[in-house]
């Protein structure tokens, strides 16, 4: 809670704050800032993604601001520093109140974690990066905590490389893209979501409708 107090209040010193609410231009003020600049954010992704906003929206804006070894170095760091961050909030902080709330989804790793910590830790970084309820579930587990630091770190250095990258490449590509394109790729996705949801539902209810067959 202190980390992330302070860093609210340095960054609010530092008018971070104040400029978010004006997104045109924030990345010419953080790049004037300098040093200050990467401080701001760090602490900003420290302090804010362990508790809901998107670390992705850090690591996607980092390349269109900086060179990407820069942006690749700050992402790193902020990343590293939020998961730190939610899985020290979770194991030191509100430990009972976080662990009634991880998803099932996530219970599963528990053997996976007893067993093999480390490359459990390593996978899971690398293939679902770093959604809070992720650092909150390595909080409470019994994972270590330099075992969870050092997995996380290597599992989270390809894919913020191919974001750092190649971001800036990918965002000029997409500006190009027609609007139609757009609505297409939309409906399509919407087609693709709602028959995964249809099929999921249908075989849950023939799921329940077994249990009760056999409960009966």
């Amino acid at each position: 809670m202190v980390v992330v107090l302070s860093g609210v209040f340095t960054a609010e010193r530092l008018g971070v704050l104040a400029e978010l609410s004006n997104p045109a231009t924030l990345p010419a003020k953080l790049v004037s800032l300098g040093a200050w600049g990467y401080l701001a954010f760090v602490l900003a992704y420290a302090c804010l993604q362990p508790f809901g906003l998107p670390g992705m929206l850090f690591v996607m804006v980092a390349p269109l601001v900086w060179p990407w070894p820069i942006a690749f170095g700050l992402s790193m760091t902020g990343t590293m520093a939020a998961s730190v961050v939610g899985f020290s909030f979770a194991r030191f902080v509100a430990r009972d109140f976080v662990s009634k709330r991880i998803p099932q989804r996530f219970r599963k790793y528990d053997d996976a974690l007893a067993k093999r910590a480390f490359v459990t830790v390593f996978f899971l970084r690398l293939i679902l990066w770093m959604p809070p309820l992720l650092h909150a579930f390595f909080g409470v587990s019994k994972v270590r905590f330099w075992t969870h630091f050092w997995g996380s770190f290597l599992g989270y250095l390809l894919p913020i490389f191919l974001v750092s990258y190649f971001g800036q490449r990918v965002f000029t590509v997409l500006k190009g893209v027609p609007t139609p394109v757009w609505g297409g790729v939309a409906l399509t996705l919407a087609f693709v979501l709602g028959g995964v949801f249809l099929v999921r539902r249908t075989r849950t209810r023939r799921a329940e409708a077994a249990a009760r067959g056999t409960a009966k």
